[in-house]
């Protein structure tokens, strides 16, 4: 059965991209292979990551394409290149639109750092999203992989994983902790049985 080629969209440090990367190596994902990853920012420290990992980076600067639309003409062309089966956006804060979602309908995947429906949507990302949990003083929060459509955090879920919230928790001890407990483990599964529903 030939593996799945990946493509991981980054704007950021690159966490769960390397958890992903540590995943394809230890065996948890055996049915893709990560083949590209691509940042829309400039200073993405994912990118060197990945480069590091003898996987092939691209930077589509969206700012310096001039906007969304250009931005998703040169993707769409980049992926159609490298024959990528599945689009997995890991802390990648462009929202995309629905021209793009539709035609990659059940083929990209996001994890996002709450129990959605809860503390997600346009402007709910990094630790925004732990700041409002702990100011509603919420017990249990976690991470969502989900399929991506025209809506913010809108797609079918995929999987779960509750994390409990400690008391004295900051926004950046319950950021680490959804991490480790959640998110590194969550999305490379997610990934794999996605790939394998592309397979079947």
């Amino acid at each position: 059965m030939l593996k799945k080629r990946i493509a991981v969209l980054v704007s950021g440090g690159g966490t769960n991209l390397a958890a992903l990367l540590e995943a394809e190596k230890s065996g948890v994902i055996s049915s893709g292979h990560i083949v590209l990853v691509v940042s829309d920012r400039p200073r993405a420290y994912a990118l060197e990551r990945a480069q590091a990992a003898g996987v092939k980076t691209c930077l589509l600067d969206k700012k310096a394409l001039g906007g969304q639309q250009e931005f998703e003409l040169q993707l769409q062309k980049l992926l159609d290149e490298e024959c990528i089966h599945l689009i997995v956006l890991a802390g990648f804060l462009s929202i995309l639109s629905s021209g793009f979602t539709r035609r990659y309908e059940k083929r990209i995947i996001n994890i996002h750092p709450s129990l959605i429906p809860a503390f997600c949507g346009p402007g709910y990302y990094g630790l925004k999203v732990h700041e409002e949990a702990l100011k509603r003083g919420v017990k249990l929060s976690g991470a969502t992989v989900h399929f991506v459509n025209e809506i913010a955090d809108g797609g079918e879920i995929i999987a779960q994983q509750t994390v409990p919230v400690s008391p004295g928790d900051t926004p950046q001890s319950l950021q680490q902790r959804i991490m480790e407990q959640a998110e590194w483990k969550l999305l490379p599964q997610a990934v794999e049985e996605v790939c394998r529903a592309i397979n079947d």
